[in-house]
């Protein structure tokens, strides 16, 4: 008994050293990454949409802001979304991006450097057959602040 007492004792102390040192080296690489200890925020998602034509937002690094521009169909007429862009993918880099044959347009990107970017898409119309459409494009462009 007295022997298995004694030969548990030393691994319960390094168990417990090693649990005291990752509780302390976590904090301290925290701070060396800009974060304050204990502070770690998760990657937030901006979701943008039509509505959002004009806006400015604001995301940090690491964040990822989406759009979902949504077209339509009227009167022989498709109102169709060109894939959004990023005037600048040092900051916001584009890691997604599609159209849909029904007009819709989506892309993802990527807060990747502190900075300002646009990013700007592009509204344009289709014709049925027999229809003719108008000569109108339309600009969507939301402004980005990564900091």
């Amino acid at each position: 008994m007295v022997g298995t007492k004694w030969s548990a004792t030393p691994w319960g102390m390094a168990l417990s050293l090693v649990a005291v040192m990752a509780a302390t080296a976590a904090p301290a690489a925290a701070q060396a990454h800009g974060q304050a200890p204990g502070r770690a925020r998760p990657a937030q998602r901006a979701v943008l949409t039509n509505s959002d034509n004009g806006r400015s937002v604001t995301a940090a690094l690491g964040d990822d802001v989406e759009v979902r521009l949504t077209g339509y169909r009227e009167n022989g007429l498709t109102w169709t979304w060109s894939a959004p862009t990023s005037s600048d993918s040092t900051v916001l880099r584009r890691t997604a991006g599609r159209t849909a044959p029904n007009g819709d347009a989506s892309a993802v990107f990527h807060a990747v450097h502190d900075g300002t970017a646009t990013i700007t898409a592009q509204r344009r119309c289709r014709p049925s057959a027999g229809h003719v459409c108008p000569m109108v494009v339309t600009p969507w462009k939301v402004t980005v602040e990564v900091k």
